[in-house]
């Protein structure tokens, strides 16, 4: 189940934290509560990709894009994404998630999120090629930049790991072949 009253506390922290940068790193604090947990009593990987979602969507808020996206009646999606787990968070553990717009390019918005345990060590670390969509499908991010108001703003260099991802998944067969799902 989505964690509705956590986004709800979330958004509302958010929104009296000081405005961000587009691409400055939004910093929040968690507990990995028992609802959190998988079967061998640590954070579940689904649950850490839920709470990576609400990360994004403070980030959103503090930089301004919730505003434009209520205004312009977009949609936030994620159109792939890379993620590395490394060390355990178990239960009642606090963590620190930290999220960012790194790049983007004519299509796709590119972030990375991360989560640190208390003795500075990364549990894991997520890179996200996210989109911003209405009813034609993806907007722009010069068009997402021109709604919040900063529409001269040019994209940073795209990290070389980030293009060597994008290039690696270009290579990927889509739609899958169906016989090898069988």
């Amino acid at each position: 189940m989505f964690p509705i009253f956590r986004l709800i506390k979330d958004l509302l922290k958010a929104r009296r934290m000081a405005p961000l940068g587009l691409t400055d790193t939004h910093v929040s604090s968690h507990i990995c509560w028992p609802w959190d947990l998988d079967i061998w009593m640590e954070l579940n990987n689904g649950r850490a990709m839920t709470l990576y979602d609400l990360g994004r969507t403070m980030l959103a808020q503090r930089v301004g894009l919730i505003g434009a996206l209520r205004q312009n009646r977009w949609g936030m999606t994620v159109a792939g994404s890379s993620v590395r787990f490394r060390r355990r968070i178990r239960g009642f553990e606090r963590f620190e998630m930290r999220s960012r717009a790194v790049a983007w390019d004519d299509k796709f918005i590119y972030l990375e999120q991360s989560m640190w345990k208390k003795d500075g060590e990364c549990a894991s670390h997520v890179m996200l090629r996210t989109a911003l969509t209405d009813k034609e499908g993806i907007v722009s991010p010069q068009r997402v930049l021109q709604a919040m108001g900063q529409s001269g703003l040019a994209p940073d260099e795209m990290p070389a790991w980030i293009d060597a991802w994008r290039a690696a998944d270009a290579q990927r067969p889509w739609p899958p072949m169906q016989d090898a799902l069988a």
